[in-house]
């Protein structure tokens, strides 16, 4: 079931989605916040690494994509990793077309993690996803009927915490903060039934 998305209306959803996660994950770097999934996972690699956050995101995805091209289908596939390759790519070259000299890490925290919830939403809701976790999540929810909202939130808290070794309390409980923001957009907007992917027998 394609939901009468046409083909352009799915190549508007994966540009503007990629688009507004992009700039979400920019503010959080910005001010040092983390995130969750496998961005969060991607920006933890960054801060003890000298790799990009677009080069590890990139990497970090390869190994969900079997399970999303058995269960989701080629076509959900190749939408992902089209949207995975535009936000490694923006993110890592967004300070070219954007100069951020001063955001209050409160409000990067609120209104960044609702930019990756919505960007997130609008990917989900036209059979594509980010990758990893997000991958994991709709498949729990499609299998088990787990709100993907729900299983991202857990999952994503639990890679902010992890990032208690190397960066201050207070920048956990605003990640934190931010994850919540970010899921909430999900678990109030995506719930099973409501244009996820269905898996292949």
């Amino acid at each position: 079931m394609d939901n009468d998305h046409s083909l352009r209306e799915n190549l508007l959803a994966l540009i503007l989605g990629s688009a507004l996660v992009s700039l979400g994950v920019t503010f959080f770097n910005q001010v040092g916040l983390l995130t969750g999934g496998t961005a969060g996972l991607a920006i933890f690699i960054t801060k003890i690494s000298d790799f990009s956050f677009g080069q590890v995101f990139f990497v970090l995805n390869l190994p969900f994509y079997y399970l999303s091209f058995t269960r989701m289908g080629w076509r959900f596939t190749l939408n992902t990793f089209i949207a995975v390759a535009i936000v490694s790519f923006a993110v890592d070259h967004l300070h070219h077309v954007i100069q951020l000299t001063h955001i209050d890490t409160i409000y990067a925290a609120i209104f960044g993690g609702g930019l990756i919830g919505i960007g997130m939403l609008v990917i989900f809701r036209h059979k594509m996803s980010l990758g990893g976790f997000n991958i994991l999540a709709l498949y729990l929810q499609d299998k088990f009927g787990i709100r993907a909202g729900k299983v991202q939130m857990g999952m994503d808290c639990t890679i902010v915490v992890m990032s208690l070794f190397i960066v201050d309390l207070h920048i956990i409980a605003l990640s934190v903060f931010g994850a919540v923001a970010t899921n909430l957009i999900l678990a109030m907007n995506h719930k099973p039934g409501r244009y996820q992917p269905q898996a292949h027998a």
